[in-house]
């Protein structure tokens, strides 16, 4: 099959010129010669290729002669994989303080350079996606899943362009409902992975008893119930991106476990006696304060440190409305498609309503928000305030009042924990007593809240016992 890519090899040496040249040839990449670096660099000119083969040892203008020149031209999109003769290993090392993409020892291993063209070709790929995701991100503000043109949105995104072709893990935070899973699913499909499969688990809704085969896989007979052996999170995410959302709620036990995969890169199913390697790049997410999970002992300082190589921190709504008006138009075209709806857009009056609003479950909430309303709304026509839910920002248009269930009064000398026990308290009493939606306002897992009230009542019997 041919390939897009355009191989250049640069061989002094006519027998390994013509070899190399028929090897390349033979896995469908287009290739083009030079029988040194001056006429290399007059064919990288003329014919552009993205990838170049090149030996060190050349007349005229030599592989490190031919990189400098690369250098000074800002040849940045170029993968320069250099081929040295045994006992040449410093000057490799100099080509790759100058830029070269890898390099190989004569003899050339034909399996290992295949392998290295193979990477390069899909490093090019991402480059090239990348680019076109920032042109699209100046032109529009969207990024992958992601909407925004916010200072706080333009700087999340350039981190995530930044990060997404590597490797390293990242931590995800933000409150519930910020689009947390929005950021992992645009690293995967901004990276080299984005192939491979892109797995989420919610910590916070597996049970203690069963995360760990959630997650890291069982053999038959591993426990009572185990009738068959079965593949982890971690399997199923091989080469591809594991998200492990909620990651302050994973006990502590499994964090340790996990730790270990990320630092041997190896796992061992529950009840398996061998480990097996995997490949695997570990997102992260929380709706906690990382360092308080820490502190708190939710979470363990070492997993935390190996996981927040770099930390994505999504913002509430609420503290970037000017992108509430592109989020809209953007969530309206993806309700459009999933219901076969024509709604013509979103109206001045429903706009009006929604930026008054200060969105407590953030973007998870304005996507059902803007769901119901397309469900509700005829086609041909625009969304307008009609469409909303008919208690729809009710508590906001109420003045606080004294003893206004909808708010909270907190005098100066109150301790954290009980302005935290009493946020919570009034949070469910304004919802009659529905832990899940009050755990959505509150931006924390329905696991977190009940902990917390069994925490309190816990309190209240030791403190009349």
């Amino acid at each position: 099959m041919q390939n897009s890519q355009k191989v250049l090899i640069a061989e002094d040496e006519p027998n390994a010129l013509m070899g190399l040249a028929e090897l390349i040839s033979g896995w469908g990449y287009q290739t083009e010669t030079a029988r040194d670096g001056a006429e290399a660099y007059e064919k990288i000119l003329a014919w552009d290729p993205s990838i170049v083969v090149t030996d060190l040892k050349m007349p005229r203008l030599d592989g490190i002669g031919l990189l400098t020149k690369l250098n000074e031209g800002q040849h940045s999109n170029l993968a320069v994989v250099v081929l040295t003769a045994m006992g040449s290993i410093q000057l490799a090392v100099d080509a790759m303080k100058l830029g070269a993409y890898d390099f190989l020892q004569k003899p050339v291993d034909a399996t290992r350079l295949r392998t290295i063209l193979g990477n390069a070709t899909r490093q090019r790929e991402t480059e090239i996606e990348l680019e076109v995701a920032r042109r699209r991100l100046r032109e529009s503000g969207v990024l992958g899943s992601l909407v925004g043109s916010s200072k706080a949105m333009r700087e999340i995104f350039g981190l995530i362009e930044q990060i997404a072709p590597s490797n390293v893990h990242v931590l995800i935070t933000g409150e519930s409902g910020t689009g947390k899973e929005l950021v992992a699913r645009t690293l995967h499909e901004l990276s080299p992975r984005k192939n491979k499969p892109f797995v989420g688990v919610n910590c916070a809704a597996i049970p203690e008893t069963l995360i760990e085969s959630e997650i890291f896989g069982h053999e038959k007979g591993a426990f009572t119930g185990a009738a068959e052996r079965r593949a982890g999170c971690f399997e199923l995410a091989e080469g591809g991106s594991l998200l492990l959302d909620e990651i302050g709620e994973m006990p502590h036990a499994t964090q340790a476990k996990l730790l270990r995969v990320l630092e041997e890169r190896k796992l061992r199913r529950l009840g398996a006696r061998n480990e097996q390697d995997v490949d695997v790049r570990v997102l992260a997410a929380t709706n906690r304060d990382p360092s308080t999970a820490v502190a708190e002992g939710h979470l363990r300082a070492d997993l935390y440190y190996r996981l927040n190589v770099f930390n994505i921190h999504m913002p509430p709504l609420r503290d970037h409305m000017d992108d509430l008006p592109l989020m809209a138009d953007a969530i309206l075209l993806q309700m459009n498609e999933k219901h076969n709806r024509r709604v013509a857009g979103v109206g001045p009056s429903i706009l009006d309503r929604m930026m008054a609003y200060n969105w407590p479950g953030n973007v998870r909430e304005l996507r059902n928000t803007i769901e119901r309303a397309v469900i509700l709304c005829p086609d041909g026509a625009p969304l307008d305030s009609g469409h909303l839910a008919p208690g729809f920002a009710k508590a906001q248009a109420v003045l606080p009042q004294a003893n206004d269930a909808s708010t909270v009064s907190i005098h100066v000398g109150t301790t954290v924990d009980e302005a935290e026990r009493m946020l919570i308290v009034r949070t469910l009493e304004s919802t009659g007593q529905n832990k899940t939606r009050a755990a959505e306002i509150l931006g924390v897992s329905l696991k977190t809240l009940h902990n917390k009230l069994k925490e309190y009542e816990r309190n209240r019997k030791q403190a009349a016992s």
